[in-house]
């Protein structure tokens, strides 16, 4: 089955049990990290993923938030995170998503984002563009970034305060540099509002590798660079290796990207 067909088949499935579960679950902090939260559904919708690549790519690794690591030393690594953004998921809030991408040894090749509350399904396949409930998305060709608007992420940082304050000075430069900013806390939507066009670019401190390839690779499709906070690549060599690395990233149109690098310029590391 091709990559995107199986992506979104296995997506419209996952949203089918976060649908049955919205409003209806209570969040337990994480152990390894009390910014983060975990329902019944997370766990639900990873078993699910992770049995859908298993029986339609046996050979494959898999990565999931939830599950872990399933190492078949493959060059063909799938990254799913069942949902992204549980704590607004916990909530009762809508904006959340379920998000799969799959990786040829380190380069994003395949990507869905579906966001069941919106009912809106991003799609990509590397050199094959990137979709929106079927239709083509690109992009703002607005290349100043005092008229866009900006997403930026942020986690509390309670053991090192220091590093939540430093943050907190470059979104104030951001800020005084864009025509406003936006966040809704959510990787399956504020990346692909870029990719969509209606923000200019979103700006993350701290994700994993799953909150990044599969947005990553509808994003690039979409004509947006995706890199580290900083301006650099995103580095996925040996991502078994990877998961409790976190990343940093900027997704924009290359304009703007390159813009808030400046002002970002080696900050954010």
């Amino acid at each position: 089955m091709p990559y995107r067909e199986f992506i979104e088949k296995s997506l419209l499935k996952a949203g089918e049990i976060a649908e049955d579960y919205f409003g209806k679950v209570e969040a337990r902090s994480k152990d390894s990290d009390p910014n983060q939260v975990l329902t019944d559904a997370d766990i639900a919708i990873g078993k699910l993923l992770v049995s859908e690549v298993a029986t339609e790519f046996p050979d494959h690794n898999i990565i999931d938030e939830e599950a872990g690591v399933v190492d078949n030393s493959s060059q063909y690594t799938w990254v799913i995170d069942p949902i992204e953004a549980t704590s607004n998921f916990a909530a009762g809030l809508p904006y959340y998503g379920i998000m799969i991408g799959l990786l040829d040894r380190d380069e994003p090749i395949a990507g869905g984002v579906y966001a069941p509350a919106m009912n809106r399904m991003y799609l990509a396949e590397k050199d094959k563009g990137a979709t929106c409930n079927g239709s083509p998305i690109a992009v703002s060709k607005n290349a100043t970034l005092a008229e866009q608007l900006v997403s930026f992420g942020i986690d509390s940082n309670p053991d090192n305060p220091e590093l939540t304050k430093k943050q907190c000075s470059v979104l104030a430069d951001i800020v005084l540099a864009c025509r406003n900013m936006r966040n809704t806390g959510c990787e399956a939507l504020d990346p692909m509002h870029v990719a969509e066009g209606a923000l200019g670019a979103r700006v993350n401190t701290t994700s994993k590798i799953w909150d990044n390839v599969g947005p990553q690779i509808i994003a690039s499709e979409a004509g947006a660079l995706w890199t580290t906070a900083n301006g650099e690549p995103i580095d996925y060599s040996n991502p078994l290796n990877r998961i409790d690395q976190n990343f940093t990233f900027c997704v924009a149109s290359p304009a703007i990207q390159k813009q808030l690098t400046e002002i970002i310029a080696g900050r954010l590391d």
